[in-house]
């Protein structure tokens, strides 16, 4: 199903403010609702080529282009569920595709093993074999290789009004770190983490249909506005040994960046 992201830039120093305001309209996930923090652990190897082509056509805002990862949750163990991830974006919406497989088991299909050993369909993910079979093609198509493990605490939110054609679904994406070229090993290890941010985190509003009334009026009460946030360019961005020639050294610049496009549209707008 296609989804539509909609990414802010939050001061930490606002973020009380903003859980608050949510509140009288959404609920905690109840993974994340049973956890002590209120929140759980995102870790993703992402995947790319020689070149750097899911980078690069998300700096140059490409609108057709796509991100290969492996992701997992928390802590460590050998029967975690993880996912082999494929995030395409079409013009707007985003469309990901997802097969489940154990932690263990994933290791053996990237030393070698099919895929149909490990991952099965089930009512969840019906296209769950055909999703590792794509998953594992690019990667190994496109050469791909583990750039860097973005990680990141999440906490979830989503709307007392259940409406299943919608599904929305609020993140605080906050202490968003990286690890650079690890290995599929690494999934779970922080040695050598680099924080990206240090006085912001990411919000995300995300939705199948359309993005609820009452969400606008918070975002310009905090005087946010919708950006482009790539954890995955950010968290390279921060690793020198990957990219010494960061594009976007601070969460400063990408704001003044946006607001400058901002700007010129209404200039142009007016026929200035």
């Amino acid at each position: 199903m296609l989804r539509y992201e909609y990414k802010y830039y939050v001061p930490n120093s606002k973020k009380d403010l903003l859980r608050s305001m949510i509140k009288p309209f959404a609920v905690l996930d109840k993974f994340a609702d049973s956890r002590p923090q209120k929140e759980y652990t995102v870790r993703s190897i992402y995947f790319d080529t020689p070149d750097f082509e899911c980078y690069s056509t998300k700096v140059d805002g490409l609108k057709h282009r796509n991100k290969v990862r492996l992701r997992g949750y928390n802590l460590e163990d050998p029967e975690n569920t993880v996912f082999c991830e494929i995030k395409r974006k079409y013009e707007g919406p985003i469309y990901k595709s997802r097969a489940p497989v154990s932690y263990q088991d994933v290791k053996k299909i990237f030393a070698g093993a099919n895929t149909d050993a490990f991952v099965e369909n089930n009512k969840k993910f019906k296209n769950a074999q055909d999703d590792a079979k794509r998953f594992m093609y690019n990667v190994y198509a496109r050469k791909m290789r583990p750039v860097v493990c973005v990680i990141y605490e999440r906490e979830p939110w989503l709307s007392k009004l259940i409406d299943p054609r919608n599904n929305l679904r609020i993140t605080f994406d906050k202490n968003l770190r990286s690890t650079a070229y690890p290995t599929v090993d690494d999934l779970y290890d922080e040695e050598g983490v680099l924080i990206a941010m240090h006085s912001h985190f990411i919000l995300e509003v995300k939705f199948n249909e359309y993005c609820p009334s009452w969400v606008k009026p918070i975002i310009g009460t905090l005087g946010l506005h919708k950006e482009s946030a790539s954890k995955y360019c950010l968290c390279i961005d921060s690793h020198s040994s990957i990219n010494p020639s960061s594009r976007f050294d601070t969460i400063s610049y990408g704001r003044m960046f946006n607001e400058l496009k901002r700007r010129a549209g209404k200039y142009q707008e007016k026929g200035e």
